[in-house]
């Protein structure tokens, strides 16, 4: 089993999840300090402002949060911008699981960008 896949298996993701985007509510700047249980060696402090770090941040806090982590540290407009660069190191079911309920990328973004006839 993948490091990836025994993370994911933790915990149903929609129960891990928020219901909607608007739920999220983290910062858009300053330094936050993750809890232990998120935190990994020389990864406990995230500067918002640098994309890459945040990115990683972003990418712990959806794959091991829970629903509280997600909705505390995860800003909905940074998500939406940073979506088309985490999404594929996401486990392909938390990554599916993400677009329907929060509507960033693939098929329901696209669905709701689609002119109507």
């Amino acid at each position: 089993m993948s490091f990836a896949a025994w993370l994911a298996g933790r915990s149903p993701h929609a129960a891990r999840l928020p219901e909607r985007i608007d739920e999220l509510r983290g910062p858009t700047s300053g330094v936050i300090v993750l809890p232990r249980h998120l935190a990994f060696p020389g990864m406990r402090e995230c500067d918002i402002t640098d994309d890459a770090s945040r990115r990683s941040m972003y990418g712990v806090v959806l794959t091991q949060g829970r629903r509280n982590d997600v909705a505390r540290f995860l800003n909905p407009d940074l998500l939406a911008a940073d979506w088309p660069l985490i999404r594929d190191a996401l486990d392909p079911r938390l990554k599916a699981t993400c677009e329907r309920r929060f509507r960033l990328g693939g098929r329901s973004a696209q669905s709701a960008e689609a002119p109507q006839a």
